[in-house]
């Protein structure tokens, strides 16, 4: 049997066993402990995982569940394919990393990331500079911080992710009802997650390590 091991992310240090399919069609979450580090793995047959669109449907499936597990788990989500040839290959990896990660675990301990999306209809005339301002200032103070993703189209007027303390979502979720009620006949208001904290992770781990030596 292959020791190839797919990564899916990192948690602080637990035994967890994940109930969902994997990819690659892997029927076993589990965990690799790396002292106060658990990498969230499956075992794969490759270091090379083609990208598919169900794989990657996978791969985001487990990272939502090990966010939702048990109340909740904080986790630094690894980007799509990183697979090591074994599992002293990704403990390698975690210990290059541990710095990183000690850090990065600090900045988003207890938190889940939320996105916004307002968009005007296409013949709207409100202001746009008005709605921007009056959804920012209310998110903003619910929020540990917060990313400006691209205005990829000209209907969008706020294209924001936040990241959100778990015991500030009430908060939140109330801040968007408000919202909604007050534009709810003139803009449409998309209002996503929670997700793993993706737009406020910025730690590139073991890229060049994966097949191993």
């Amino acid at each position: 049997m292959s020791e190839n091991i797919y990564t899916y992310g990192i948690v602080e240090q637990e035994d967890l066993e994940v109930a969902t399919e994997g990819v690659a069609g892997a029927d076993r979450i589990y965990t690799v402990d790396y002292r106060t580090f658990s990498a969230v793995v499956s075992d794969i047959d490759t270091t090379e995982p083609e990208r598919t669109d169900e794989d990657v449907e996978a791969h985001n499936t487990v990272l939502q569940r090990v966010l939702e597990y048990d109340g909740g788990r904080t986790v630094v989500p690894m980007s799509f394919g990183m697979a090591f040839k074994n599992k002293r290959t990704l403990k390698g990896v975690l210990r290059s990393a541990r710095r990183a990660l000690r850090s990065t675990f600090n900045d988003i301990k207890g938190t889940v990331e939320l996105g916004v999306k307002i968009l005007a209809p296409a013949d709207d005339a409100t202001p746009r500079e008005n709605v921007y301002a009056s959804v920012t200032d209310q998110l903003t103070g619910l929020s540990a911080s917060e990313t400006e993703n691209d205005l990829f189209m000209d209907r969008l007027i706020v294209n924001k992710s936040y990241l959100v303390d778990r015991d500030q979502r009430d908060a939140f979720d109330a801040a968007i009802d408000g919202i909604e009620s007050e534009y709810d006949d003139e803009l449409i208001i998309k209002y996503t997650g929670p997700w793993p904290p993706y737009n406020f992770v910025d730690i590139h781990i073991g890229a060049e390590q994966q097949g191993g030596r």
